[in-house]
């Protein structure tokens, strides 16, 4: 069936990466939206759009019947997934070509194939694919799974079989864990993927995670894009992805490559898809799964190999052939490209995911540098959908190239309103073991800990930084207000007189007496040392500065009392607590147990009259298609529960209230 109008199934940065693309090529396109992207950037970038439902991805976005009823509203032949939602559905696959739709993505069997864990590891087995020694039986029991862990020898990775994503995903190192682990991953993976089937794994250490891309026709060819390496994960979520792999030469891309198209002709596999090995320093590789749509991270693809895989889905799905053959893609390879993920998440806070409102966004550019993002200024970022708000990709001729490029780019992106990973990625690019290629899946976990992030704070110019931002919006405002002349601003009838400011960091409060000259030189002193500066040029949220001899520019924005200040290549959210009244005592310590953020609450794990420990899990909340578990902060008896499974909740919303032990 021919089509010239695509429906694009999904939201945020890939569906305006894939309306862009279609419309490229000349197609027609069609945006869905739920209630809370009634004005995002995808439904504006496409010819229609229709509403699907409210904001809860299981009241819009992953129902089946409203997407193909909008298709049939709007006059799409076509559907396109993108990824994550429906993408790795069968039953949406099938359901789109049973309503006379095109489905922009594999066969329902082809997915039902790979799409589970266990099923597929069976078929890769048969196949002659190399994979994980592992346990992936029918008996699903705690019983059994723990005793096949224990068979296979620890440490082992507990699997979510239906799923991937890193999500009801457990590595587990002591035989003593296992029960929890199981318990916790059965339940996430049920909530994520609506099956709690669960297998086993040996962990394979120090290994690396390399994914082939593949591609299918309908003439019976499968070819190989070469490879990504994206072993910088963190809870078995990506954080960077590059390619080609630091790891990989010549022979062992053949050798990886061939046995990815093994793979997916097991499965008779038509479009993009990419089959994800584990490689060990041995040079020896393991299946691990098939993801059965279109990547996060197929950017650095594109870029090696100088092609358009949205392009390329979209004449398959015409039923054209493959554009290239096997020879004519491995030859076109040239340079290298690296690929991180900006996410609203607290890095100091256990990568805590972040929601609000976007108060200023800035995307970089520059020679061999792509963004895919829908930020804006003034959106919101919902609880409601996943944390990656955009993918900052560099290409150069060389890794280093690359490397220095995307330092470059995401020293120049600003997303302030809403707390990022931002600086943290930076940290990870500049680091000697990613520089110099040699790293594991381990990388994270050896060199970014969760107390070296936690312990780290701005230095004291940035502080004084931030109350020069203080004062010159105050002043700004007042200009505006009163009719002043901008030349007016800081001046004085009298001598100059020093401003206060009481600034918050997380939790440690700073009291700043700013000493100001010709409302353009600044001075305070912090934490004991003596700091100046001078502003040169002032504008709406940014100033210029001269400070130790060094030109800077600081960009800011403020929302209550809150400020937000970039500036020395760190990003950093500040509270105004100058005229603030006392605060009360630290939080939990009243008892008080409150969402960290919006959610929806998946388990109350006690009631009213309980005793509980320091330590013991009370609520588990959702955020982001995360589980977060809310322990109790001392030992206390519960008072009062505010909650029950399955309702949305707000951040700071009570949830639990303890009654002390003293």
């Amino acid at each position: 069936m021919r089509f010239d109008k695509v429906l694009v199934a999904n939201r945020g940065e890939i569906a305006v990466r894939v309306i862009r693309g279609a419309k490229a090529q000349g197609y027609r396109t069609v945006a869905v939206y739920s209630d809370a992207d009634r004005n995002a950037l995808h439904v504006r970038e496409a010819d229609q759009a229709v509403r699907i439902g409210p904001a809860p991805a299981k009241e819009s976005y992953l129902v089946i019947d409203q997407i193909i009823q909008a298709a049939r509203t709007s006059g799409a032949q076509a559907i396109h997934p993108g990824y994550g939602f429906l993408s790795e559905r069968a039953e949406f696959a099938r359901a789109v070509r049973q309503a006379g739709l095109v489905f922009v993505g594999p066969d329902a069997e082809s997915i039902e194939a790979m799409g589970n864990k266990s099923a597929s590891k069976i078929r890769m087995i048969a196949a002659g694919v190399p994979c994980v020694p592992g346990y992936q039986g029918d008996d699903q029991s705690d019983a059994t799974l723990a005793a096949e862990a224990k068979k296979i020898g620890l440490p082992v990775m507990v699997k979510a079989a239906a799923g991937g994503g890193g999500r009801g995903m457990r590595l587990v190192h002591e035989e003593k864990d296992l029960p929890e682990q199981i318990r916790s991953a059965r339940s996430e993976a049920a909530n994520a993927f609506g099956s709690g089937q669960l297998l086993i794994e040996k962990a394979v250490v120090d290994a690396r995670h390399v994914e082939i891309q593949v591609f299918g026709d309908r003439k019976g060819n499968v070819i190989h894009l070469g490879e990504r390496d994206c072993s910088v994960q963190r809870r078995n979520q990506k954080v960077v992805e590059e390619a080609p792999s630091p790891a990989v030469d010549g022979a062992l891309r053949l050798r990886m490559g061939a046995a990815a198209v093994a793979a997916a002709k097991a499965v008779n596999y038509v479009g993009a898809g990419t089959v994800e090995f584990l490689l060990g320093r041995d040079g020896q590789f393991y299946f691990l799964e098939m993801n059965t749509r279109l990547q996060v991270e197929h950017p650095v693809t594109e870029l090696v190999y100088g092609v358009d895989l949205v392009e390329w889905q979209l004449r398959i799905a015409q039923g054209e052939p493959l554009p290239l053959t096997q020879e004519q893609v491995l030859s076109r390879r040239h340079g290298h490209a690296i690929e991180v993920r900006l996410c609203a998440e607290d890095p100091r806070r256990n990568y805590l995911p972040q929601t609000g409102r976007v108060l200023r966004w800035r995307a970089p550019r520059g020679e061999g540098v792509r963004v895919d993002s829908y930020l804006e200024d003034g959106i919101t970022i919902s609880p409601h959908y996943d944390s990656m708000q955009a993918k900052l990709i560099a290409w150069g001729e060389d890794r280093e190239t690359a490397r220095t490029r995307l330092l470059k780019a995401l020293a120049d992106t600003g997303l302030l309103g809403v707390v990022s990973n931002r600086d943290y990625l930076r940290a990870v690019l500049e680091t000697e073991a990613f520089a110099s290629g040699d790293f594991s899946t381990a990388f994270v976990g050896r060199y970014f800990p969760q107390e070296r992030i936690a312990a780290a704070a701005p230095a004291a110019r940035h502080l004084l930084l931030a109350a020069v931002a203080l004062y010159l919006d105050d002043s700004r405002r007042l200009s505006a207000e009163h009719g002043l002349a901008v030349e007016m601003l800081g001046w004085h009838s009298s001598h100059d007189s020093p401003v206060d400011f009481k600034l918050k960091w997380c939790d440690t409060q700073h009291e700043i007496e700013l000493q100001v000259q010709e409302g353009r030189r600044f001075r305070a002193e912090i934490a004991g040392e003596t700091l100046e500066l001078e502003v040169t040029a002032v504008e709406a949220g940014e100033f210029r500065y001269l400070a130790a001899g060094v030109l800077g520019c600081a960009r800011y924005a403020r929302e209550g009392e809150a400020l937000w200040l970039d500036a020395e290549g760190l990003i950093e959210t500040y509270a105004d607590r100058t005229y603030a009244p006392a605060e009360a005592a630290m939080a939990g310590s009243d008892g008080r147990i409150t969402a960290h953020s919006d959610g929806k609450i998946v388990a109350v794990h006690v009631k009213p009259g309980d005793t509980v420990e320091k330590g013991q899990t009370l609520v588990v909340l959702e955020a982001m298609k995360m589980e977060f578990q809310l322990a109790a902060p001392m030992a206390a008896v519960v008072e009062a529960v505010s909650v029950e499974p399955g309702i949305q909740v707000k951040g700071r919303q009570l949830l639990v209230q303890l009654q002390v032990v003293q």
